[in-house]
């Protein structure tokens, strides 16, 4: 029989009722002539619950423990899950990662899939089963141990699921009706897409867009997995995201994301020589520091400042990390100054690789609300800034103003 793989958020099995509603829905594309392997996260609030109890115990904890302690929700709702299936008369069975199984790297807490054995699963199928139910989020190391994938990793497991056993398609079911031109909170003249390209979701994803995980939008754009996002609370159509190839046309621009939560942090009269960048972003990439844009200033008798935007929650770590370079010789600074009041603001789309205009029409937009901007970075299919905190929510309805994507579908 041909297969689907459909994931159910946290807030899709928040309670029992919850998952009668997810387990209708599978139930639904069963009679439709599908087998189907359910993936599932914990129920909401969870994970976040057990994590607090880990770092209550020991805060400096063993990593292999934690995801032992912490994988156990999406075991939970593995189980409820079938049973919820079984009262429907659906011939269901859950399985844990490690059952499958799911082997990742040893990597605990931010494990990567290394493979999916079917036979198991395939087995099952082949005696009647119709839906498996996967635990998401976990797998099992390569010395037998449970590992878990990181925040987010029930969108991955769904998505290398789809993969292993070539699915039809990969059904990501959330709070949310798809994927929208932004954030309808921040506007209410956004949209939801009807299909949008891989490239892109994966643009908006990585740039603050919350709807699918990035890693997870990766794994389907290597694999040529099909993705709906759909919502678990309506039966209205979500949005498609799959290859270039068949979104009809190419929209210059497709959508706005935005990222609260960055820091701008400039060091000042730095050196002006071969190689002092490398002395700059080694020691902050072996400390952590997730670096984005990065601009450097024109040389004024042999010196610089150079400016890069960060999370700001790693300011400390960077601080710490060109400190501690300073002291050992490895670069030379007069100041570091980090402004802690800044967003990132995006426009991506595919359309941009053959239409010019796009950064002029975006700065027109900023300029016209008085708008400055800090920081500029571009991709082939990005333009993305930096600007006050403050104006992150006009700058984003100016944009999507301007690019008209009141008019998308």
């Amino acid at each position: 029989m041909p297969l689907l793989v459909m994931k159910f958020g946290g807030t899709s099995v928040a309670d029992i009722a919850r998952i009668r509603n997810a387990a209708a829905k599978v139930k639904r594309e069963v009679e439709a002539g599908y087998d189907v392997i359910v993936i599932v996260s914990a129920m909401a609030g969870r994970t976040n619950e057990l994590v607090a109890w880990v770092n209550e115990t020991s805060p400096l904890y063993d990593a292999r423990e934690y995801d032992a302690v912490v994988s156990s929700g999406e075991n939970v709702t593995a189980g409820l899950m079938a049973l919820t299936l079984q009262e429907m008369d659906v011939p269901a069975r859950s399985w844990q990662g490690w059952q499958v199984p799911l082997v990742t790297t040893a990597a605990h807490g931010a494990a990567r899939i290394e493979r999916i054995e079917r036979a198991a699963i395939d087995a099952k199928f082949a005696e009647g089963m119709r839906v498996a139910v996967v635990a998401g989020f976990q797998g099992i190391s390569p010395e037998g141990r449970i590992t878990t994938l990181g925040r987010g990793g029930s969108d991955t497991t769904a998505v290398a699921f789809a993969a292993a056993f070539e699915a039809e398609r990969c059904d990501i079911y959330t709070d949310v009706d798809g994927v929208y031109t932004t954030d309808p909170r921040l506007c209410d003249r956004a949209r939801k897409l009807s299909r949008i390209g891989f490239e892109e979701m994966l643009e908006l994803a990585s740039l603050g867009a919350k709807v699918l995980q990035t890693r997870s939008v990766e794994l389907a754009m290597r694999y040529n997995v099909r993705l709906q996002v759909r919502s678990s609370f309506s039966d209205e159509p979500g949005t498609l995201v799959c290859g270039e190839e068949e979104v009809m046309e190419s929209r210059v621009v497709s959508g706005v994301a935005y990222s609260r939560d960055e820091a701008e942090v400039t060091l000042t009269s730095v050196a002006d020589r071969p190689g002092i960048a490398a002395a700059i972003f080694g020691p902050l990439a072996e400390a952590g520091v997730n670096v984005d844009m990065i601009v450097q200033n024109i040389s004024d008798a042999g010196h610089t400042d150079m400016t890069f935007s960060c999370p700001v929650d790693q300011v400390k770590r960077a601080e710490a990390a060109m400190l501690a370079a300073r002291e050992r010789g490895e670069v030379g600074f007069e100041a570091l100054v980090a402004d802690t009041n800044v967003a990132k603001i995006s426009v991506v789309g595919i359309g941009m690789r053959s239409h010019a205009g796009v950064a002029a029409r975006m700065f027109r937009a900023l300029s016209g609300e008085g708008i400055n901007i800090k920081v500029i970075t571009t991709s082939e299919i990005k333009i993305s800034v930096l600007i006050d905190r403050k104006y992150m929510e006009l700058a984003v309805q100016a944009l999507h103003d301007a690019f008209g994507l009141e008019n998308a579908a």
